[in-house]
């Protein structure tokens, strides 16, 4: 964490410093106060006469330093306000940068919903960490450095009354604290668990709706929230121990000083003002005790959250790529060379021995059952996954050796699911070509055949979506996602099922603009329907994790088996 302290060291000395001028403050009123009891009301160095004039004295010197300590707080606080919040915002976007780094199989590994509780409740736990440790944790430590330092300089007796106390709290502090430091890694965890729940109610509330499944997901959510419950109640039970056994110590200390302090005193030993102060002094010494074992319970959640930080930061990201900006084949030709990939959590792979040549300009689509690798063969493309073996290249040049940006520049996607953002109907269309001009925005929304319910918005194509496009149906939604792929330029543009939600008539006009709008595009179509795929100028046919077929719908209705099952099976639609 040094690094991010200290771009701010300064911020972070400055509130020391006048943490430091505040705690000086607070010790010297005890002092001040005895000075007061002794000499201005009791008047021992006078022989018995108390004097207002010093009552008066001592009474503004101590409002003065009072409110010199109260300045010097409030400027810690700034201080330690600005340090934390800096600290933190630097964490968070470097976190965030880190993620929009990671590969898919990172991205999967860790999962959405640990990602957001570590974006946000971990970030706000180390920000509370810093703050913590330079405001509690300097106040206490010079708290009681300096309450042992003055009460021993009162009377040597009090400090070692006061001395003999703080190694049993010690170690009753650094009990509670070691048996409940490895429960925050689990506590966070099941933060995890049930933000992960939360996120897949809100996103999917639609669906359990439409299935009833209301009173599943409660108890589901309920069952989460417990397990959170009962790990923070593990926690607050330990020190809900420890906070009497630390009163019942200070409670003993008090009266043990009480106790000596009245000897002394009959003997002459001691003024009422010295047992004062000592009892002050006592008293601010435990309570920062006790504070800073408060503290210890903040100070270790907040480690264990920068450790969960650390895990993100300290990740690689998954891929590496070169600085290649074209390669040597024509512009949009795609190959793959005995290609075998699977996802990392299944134990055989999805497809294995592929081996295809997609011509520049060429319209394939991808055809086969349910989970046969439609989607995972067209996401090897721009590398959202990297094959197991093999190679997969764009214009004869292997993907791996593209620089990021040439490679993604090389490629458009349009997804079965339609992300959308919250911004308008023109900045969604425009996100893959921030400079389009509302001519381009328009003839890419016309020829994804959404131009026209556009049009009918309340502000047209300055209407402002909401999250995930929610207000829209979803073939509006898909439409703009399709107007969003078609706009960006791209040599390769991938369509993976994206036009499921469109009618027939609505994708036969989309598919008829398209070539006229990206004539020189290579297009690769992941299709579930026949009607769809025969537009191609090839299909590809994906059989238990190889090639069954690849050819004209007309071809592979005379030689493919599996697609002549595809068929039949559609034989009503297509």
């Amino acid at each position: 964490m040094w690094p991010y302290f200290r771009k701010y060291r300064v911020f972070a000395f400055l509130a020391v410093l006048f943490m430091a001028a505040e705690v000086a403050a607070d010790l010297l009123l005890p002092s001040l106060m005895q000075t007061l009891v002794d000499k201005g009301v009791l008047g021992l160095t006078d022989g018995g006469q108390g004097s207002a004039r010093d009552i008066l004295l001592l009474g503004f010197t101590m409002i003065a330093i009072v409110a010199g300590g109260a300045v010097c707080g409030s400027l810690n606080s700034v201080f330690v306000n600005l340090t934390s919040q800096n600290i933190g915002n630097d964490v968070r976007k470097k976190v965030f940068r880190r993620i929009m780094r990671f590969s898919f199989p990172q991205l999967d590994s860790f999962g959405s919903g640990t990602l957001i509780t570590r974006m946000t409740n971990d970030v706000s736990q180390v920000q509370s960490l810093v703050s913590q440790l330079i405001r509690g944790g300097v106040r206490t430590t010079l708290m009681i450095a300096g309450s042992i330092y003055f009460m021993h300089r009162l009377n040597p007796e009090f400090g070692l009354i006061v001395l003999a106390a703080v190694p049993v709290m010690a170690f009753c502090a650094a009990g509670c604290v070691a048996w409940v430091k490895p429960l925050f890694p689990k506590l966070q965890s099941r933060l995890d668990q049930l933000n992960e729940i939360l996120q897949e109610d809100i996103s999917g509330i639609r669906v359990i709706k439409a299935f009833g499944r209301e009173l599943y997901e409660r108890i589901r959510f309920g069952r989460a929230n417990n397990r959170l419950i009962r790990m923070q109640l593990k926690i607050l039970l330990a020190f809900s121990f420890l906070s009497p056994a630390m009163n019942l110590l200070m409670s003993l200390v008090v009266v043990a000083l009480l106790y000596r302090g009245s000897v002394l005193t009959g003997s002459g030993a001691a003024t009422p003002g010295e047992i004062m102060a000592g009892i002050t002094y006592t008293g601010r010494l435990l309570v920062s005790i006790l504070i800073l074992v408060m503290l210890s319970q903040m100070i270790a959640r907040g480690f264990a959250s920068w450790r969960r930080l650390r895990e993100v930061l300290t990740v690689t990201p998954g891929f590496r790529y070169g600085d290649a900006a074209t390669g040597p084949g024509p512009q949009g030709e795609v190959e793959f060379r005995d290609v075998t990939f699977g996802y990392p959590r299944l134990a055989s792979p999805i497809f294995s021995g592929v081996s295809l040549r997609i011509r520049s300009g060429e319209t394939v689509a991808v055809m086969g059952a349910t989970g046969c690798g439609k989607t995972a063969f067209a996401g090897l493309i721009p590398r959202f996954y990297d094959p197991d073996a093999g190679t997969v290249l764009i214009d004869g040049l292997d993907v791996r050796s593209y620089s990021r940006e040439a490679l993604l520049g090389k490629v458009s996607f349009a997804l079965q699911k339609s992300e959308l953002f919250s911004a308008t109907v023109r900045e969604n269309i425009s996100w893959g070509k921030p400079d389009a001009t509302d001519e381009e925005i328009r003839a890419a929304a016309a020829a994804a055949q959404a131009d026209e319910f556009i049009a009918k918005l309340p502000e047209g194509y300055d209407t402002l979506l909401t999250e995930g496009g929610t207000s829209l149906s979803g073939g509006q939604r898909q439409r703009i996602a399709l107007a969003r792929a078609i706009l960006k330029p791209a040599e390769i543009l991938i369509l993976d099922d994206a036009t499921s939600a469109l009618d027939t008539k609505t994708e036969a006009a989309f598919f008829s603009a398209l070539s006229r709008f990206a004539p020189g595009v290579t297009k690769i179509v992941v299709a579930q329907r026949i009607s769809t795929a025969r537009r191609a100028d090839r299909i590809i046919v994906l059989e238990k994790g190889r090639i069954a077929g690849v050819g004209t719908h007309d071809e592979l209705l005379q030689n493919c088996a599996a697609y002549q099952e595809i068929a039949a099976s559609q034989s009503g639609r297509a």
